[in-house]
């Protein structure tokens, strides 16, 4: 059974969905307890089951999943409050923009050569 559970989510959406947590498990795992940490690992990262991870930690299914969804709201909350993914993302677009462009601009006439290092030397200073 899968932690995310909005029944009428996508193949695609579902998988969209876990990418996510993962990434803000990335950014904010340190952050969580330990039982927390290990709940998560095994829903999400290793696809395990509700009982095969209630097994391991001694604890019900049902605390397996009470403590998965309250850990990926908690995720959730730190993106919230912090936006740290949110800000990597914009990094992250603006460092694609910079490749793409540095690519194109050696053959360019002189001026729209300049053009382009003043839109890279712009997208550097918001970095």
């Amino acid at each position: 059974m899968s932690m995310i559970e909005d029944v009428h989510l996508t193949p695609e959406d579902e998988i969209d969905q876990r990418l996510y947590l993962v990434t803000l498990f990335d950014f904010y795992g340190a952050l969580l307890k330990e039982n927390q940490r290990a709940a998560f690992e095994g829903s999400i990262l290793e696809d395990l089951s509700l009982s095969e991870i209630a097994e391991e930690m001694e604890i019900s299914r049902q605390g397996v999943h009470d403590l998965v969804k309250r850990t990926c709201r908690q995720l959730e909350s730190y993106e919230e409050r912090l936006r740290l993914v949110e800000k990597f993302q914009i990094i992250k677009s603006k460092i694609e923009t910079l490749n793409q462009r540095m690519m194109t601009y050696h053959n360019l006439p002189e001026e729209e050569a300049r053009e382009i290092q003043d839109t890279l030397r712009e997208i550097l200073e918001e970095i």
